[in-house]
């Protein structure tokens, strides 16, 4: 569970030019949010604190395991000379390390984001907002202003390859409820602005619209889930998903006690079982969001939408479920389970997503795992800090999951 009162995050700056020419590094300062890829925060604080214009390029070391808070230090590029105290430190290099992480990376991003704009007839009307940046991706509001403007800003957002079939997904779903494309260059995509804020927190009635604006997508794409693995995304259907939760058990195998290691040893001697009883439910594999929360959806009360379609994959519909319930109050999760499977239940006729929800549970938590493992694999060792925990964390969390389905077995 998050800490609801973290520790305040405090910013060292090691600086360097755009040529990669280290200059020495900044006092250490307090930053006002404590999440460590907030950028804007700390961009802020270095202009206010020592009058100096800062793009944070990425993560160099963590006195925390994880986020948040803490004391951090972070590699951040200037324009110009700095007066800066000496750092003794080295800067190595990494294959896994980002194009935006590196010097210079950012301003090739926003010069392509400038180009594009201008192709559509579009201006920028201001300098551009570094927002966020880590090891999943890096994040730009642009101010603009023309005749063709979709809203005051355009967003730059730049991902790691693993990543990268975001641009496509959101080709794809043109027209429905996501952001609005309007350029994509491999890892960079550029996107119009959406109305309202992200919806963390969400009450119930705004809970009960997001819902069916997922599974009506999800509909639309069942037989056609070719067609989504050809754009890119990963692929969580059961032969898939049996081999990469076996592996992740495996990997993690040092970090579980005994007692999680035998009953998730259990859970993986019997997916093929368990995935036999899942199809027999009667809800084919189709698109998965994979990071569905209230977080990730933006409204202004009249329009809501679903960000952030990198984390997307294929598999059963029903894998995000869990991660959504979790993440909502708990007298809404009971309305909105039902509302989820009556929703199902009108699609596919016939069909059982109760029990299908059941038997995928300990399923989804395993998933998690599977995909930070994939994040830690995709991604340069100073960076790990964000990630190194989860992947044991929702096994362990599996483990319980299974437990618990054992036991109300049992019950009378």
């Amino acid at each position: 569970m998050t800490d609801p009162n973290p520790p305040t995050r405090i910013a060292r700056l090691i600086l360097v030019t755009r040529t990669g020419e280290v200059l020495g590094q900044l006092p250490p300062f307090p930053v006002t949010t404590p999440w460590w890829q907030d950028a804007a925060p700390v961009v802020r604080a270095a202009r206010e604190r020592h009058g100096v214009e800062v793009t944070i390029l990425r993560l160099l070391e963590a006195q925390l395991p994880e986020p948040p808070g803490g004391p951090v230090t972070y590699l951040a590029e200037v324009a110009g000379p700095v007066a800066a105290s000496r750092w003794d430190g080295v800067l190595d290099e990494h294959p896994n390390r980002l194009p935006y992480a590196r010097p210079g990376g950012p301003a090739a991003d926003l010069a392509w984001a400038g180009a594009v704009l201008a192709d559509q007839g579009l201006r920028r009307s201001g300098p551009a907002e570094q927002v966020r940046t880590w090891n999943l991706s890096s994040l730009w509001r642009c101010p603009v202003s023309g005749p063709t403007a979709r809203g005051r800003s355009a967003w730059l957002k730049v991902v790691p390859v693993f990543l990268a079939h975001e641009g496509a997904m959101l080709s794809r779903l043109a027209g429905g409820p996501v952001p609005t494309l309007l350029a994509q260059d491999g890892q960079r995509m550029l996107m119009a602005e959406l109305p309202g804020a992200d919806l963390y927190g969400a009450a119930l009635p705004w809970l009960v619209r997001m819902v069916p604006l997922l599974v009506s997508l999800q509909q639309v794409e069942i037989g056609r889930v070719e067609e989504l693995l050809a754009l890119g995304l990963p692929d969580w259907r059961a032969p898939v998903l049996t081999l990469a939760i076996t592996e992740v058990v495996e990997r993690s195998a040092l970090e579980l006690s005994p007692a999680d290691r035998t009953t998730l040893d259990a859970l993986v001697h019997g997916l093929p079982e368990r995935f036999r009883r899942l199809g027999a439910c009667g809800l084919p594999d189709s698109l998965v969001h994979g990071d569905f929360c209230p977080g990730n959806v933006r409204g202004d009360g009249t329009s809501l939408a679903l960000l952030d379609w990198g984390d997307s994959g294929v598999g059963h519909p029903l894998l995000d479920q869990t991660a959504f319930l979790d993440r909502i109050a708990a007298d809404a999760v009971g309305p909105v389970r039902e509302l989820w499977s009556r929703a199902w239940r009108a699609a596919v006729p016939g069909c059982d997503p109760e029990r299908a929800a059941g038997l995928l549970a300990p399923v989804a938590a395993a998933r998690q795992a599977v995909v930070y493992r994939r994040f830690l694999d995709g991604i340069e060792p100073s960076e790990h800090p964000y990630h190194q925990l989860d992947p044991a964390r929702w096994l362990v969390r599996t483990a319980a999951l299974l437990r618990r389905e054992q036991a109300l077995a049992l019950l009378p």
